[in-house]
């Protein structure tokens, strides 16, 4: 059990117990980070066939003061809830295994993020547990909110897609995406790729790079346009910084909106969002969403500007990746499936001045 929140868990009749499998990786690791510091669940377990019996610490030196030692994933206990941080293809492979042993699953992976096989036909290389897919409740709280109260098996947003998504929903719950033309732009940070990211992720190649990774034909479309049932055009930049993505979307609508009726669209949708902020324009050094201001924590910032000269909506996203992009998002998920306060664990202010995030 973690040391830094024994007292909290133990005093806490209502807290529940949560195992990590696959908490070697960087989404693993933030998962631990932050269910050691989360008043409403007991960290029991973390699994890495890799690193079995060594300390959590070994691998993420921040976690040096846990009390925690790798257990390999064959010995997997039962929980209220486990966290599946594994690469994609895993959780498909193990879910009925994982529904056995614990009351909630939540899958960081894109196993389940999708509805139907013909999408992962599609998009990925098929799916082997079909029969699970109508059971999963696709996690990015700001969109999903109502049905993750007491979900069993939750998908949680991929990073990408979660940008984006943030960065387009206003405009698609005001009504002015239909019909439009959305191009959208991300840029993400190394750790997009974990941490056995291979040789494009190494630092001399990555070091000081903006490189297209993916100009057409990104997994996370697929995500995006069931998640607005639109289509977009997407392409994804690999940028020389370790945390972060920021999705920059440009929309050519039917009929260009005033600055004020998107103010009043951002507000009327994220008005009551513990975790979105509205940057948009301003002053200061940082007056559009920057990935650097979010970094470590769950938050997003949004905005937006308006091209009348072209017709065009631009709007901007940026979040922590590894954090609301994967493992926050899990735990907000988490605690709105379990009835804790959705923003319990959650609510570390960001870091500035900060280096590369």
């Amino acid at each position: 059990m973690a040391a830094t929140q024994t007292d909290t868990a133990a005093a806490d009749a209502e807290a529940a117990t949560a195992s990590v499998v696959g908490a070697s990786g960087f989404a693993g690791g933030e998962l631990l980070r932050l269910l050691a510091g989360h008043p409403g669940f007991e960290l029991a377990q973390a699994t890495s066939r890799e690193h079995a019996n060594r300390t959590v610490g070994s691998v993420h030196p921040n976690l040096r003061s846990l009390d925690l030692r790798f257990a390999d994933p064959g010995d997997l206990d039962g929980v209220d809830v486990l966290f599946a941080a594994a690469p994609h293809g895993v959780a498909m492979e193990h879910v009925d295994e994982w529904r056995e042993l614990a009351d909630t699953v939540v899958d960081l992976s894109a196993d389940f993020r999708l509805d139907s096989v013909e999408q992962y036909d599609e998009w990925y290389d098929g799916h082997s547990a079909p029969k699970h897919l109508a059971d999963a409740v696709y996690a990015l709280p700001e969109l999903s909110r109502g049905d993750l109260a007491g979900a069993d098996l939750i998908a949680s947003g991929g990073c990408n897609a979660t940008a984006t998504i943030l960065g387009l929903l206003p405009l698609q719950e005001a009504g002015l995406l239909e019909g439009a033309q959305v191009v959208v732009d991300v840029k993400v940070g190394s750790s997009e790729g974990g941490a056995g990211g291979g040789p494009a992720s190494s630092h001399p190649e990555r070091s000081g790079v903006v490189r297209p990774y993916a100009p057409t034909g990104h997994r996370h479309e697929a995500e995006i346009e069931q998640a607005l049932g639109l289509s977009v055009s997407f392409t994804a930049h690999a940028v020389d910084m370790v945390r972060g993505a920021s999705a920059t979307c440009h929309i050519f609508p039917e009929e260009t909106p005033s600055k004020s009726d998107l103010w009043a669209a951002f507000r009327e949708t994220y008005g009551d969002e513990p975790f979105v902020e509205t940057v948009a324009g301003g002053s200061g050094a940082y007056r559009y969403p920057e990935p650097k201001v979010v970094a470590g924590t769950n938050g997003a910032e949004v905005g937006f500007e308006v091209d009348e000269s072209n017709d065009r909506i631009v709007t901007f996203a940026a979040i922590d990746n590894v954090v609301k992009g994967s493992a926050g998002q899990a735990v907000h998920a988490a605690n709105l499936a379990l009835g804790h306060e959705e923003t319990a664990g959650l609510d570390q202010f960001g870091l500035h001045p900060v280096g590369s995030p």
